[in-house]
């Protein structure tokens, strides 16, 4: 991994280390502080521009268009909301997917297995051990947005979501975010409401192709914004979870993919 990943700025491949444990608490710092952490220059740039090309096939022959209209929660109704309450107001999300079955040895496919990847994610969560995904079509995804498409407003069922940004647009496609706008406890459906007509300003963040991002977005509202011109924002994310075995139901896989198997 040396010859793609920026180790001597990172030391994933030295747990244990002291510089391994000054970057576990410095991530560790952000992620409290922020609800997220950034490692720019985490794929060298050298490596980026075949990481990108090895999937072009992929997009160009067997991509997924994922287009639907939703809600900031992804579900037709909220128990204790009207069907007209602002926070239930439906956007558009739409890119082109691809699934881990689609990758063969890709580079994320690489980096997803690599156990010093998962070691230092739990670290930094502060687990004993973070699990691959068994799902054959979930457990990595790789997303192209074109101009006019947008991953918009919502709330992810995992406490963490990490993602490596391969290619950024001309102009557009930034993470906007509003940092725990509810809690497990209080829905804050009024202040989502707020969020969605433009009473808020949402904090906006611009990341760099090569940056690796986790970020915590249960409780976080965020969005990607448009994609303006002619080169796509192109984004992996991986999907690791807490125990074993994990899948998505079929019924899932259906409306992420289009396709169970």
């Amino acid at each position: 991994m040396r010859d793609v990943l920026n180790l001597d700025l990172y030391p994933l491949d030295q747990p244990g280390s002291m510089a391994w444990h000054s970057l576990i608490e410095r991530c560790k710092a952000d992620l409290s502080e922020n609800g997220l952490f950034n490692l720019p220059g985490f794929v060298r740039d050298s490596a980026l521009e075949s990481a990108v090309s090895e999937l072009q096939p992929a997009f160009a022959e067997e991509a997924f268009v994922h287009a639907r209209r939703h809600n900031i929660y992804f579900r037709t109704s909220i128990e204790g909301l009207g069907s007209g309450h602002p926070a239930l107001t439906q956007f558009e999300t739409s890119n082109r997917t691809i699934c881990a079955d689609q990758l063969g040895q890709a580079f994320v496919i690489r980096l997803y297995e690599w156990p010093p990847f998962a070691q230092f994610l739990a670290a930094v969560m502060e687990m004993p051990k973070l699990f691959v995904m068994d799902d054959p079509l979930a457990r990595v995804n790789v997303m192209a947005y074109s101009a006019g498409q947008a991953l918009n407003w919502h709330f992810d069922r995992s406490e963490f979501t990490t993602t490596l940004l391969l290619q950024a647009p001309s102009a557009g496609g930034e993470f906007e975010y509003e940092k725990d706008l509810r809690s497990d406890d209080n829905p804050n459906y009024d202040g989502v409401a707020e969020l969605l007509e433009g009473r808020r300003k949402p904090t906006l963040m611009k990341l760099q192709p090569g940056t690796l991002n986790i970020f915590k977005g249960k409780n976080t509202a965020h969005r990607v914004s448009p994609v303006q011109g002619d080169r796509d924002r192109m984004i992996a994310v991986f999907s690791f979870y807490d125990r074993p075995n994990v899948q998505f139901t079929h019924e899932e896989r259906i409306g992420f993919y289009g396709r169970a198997s």
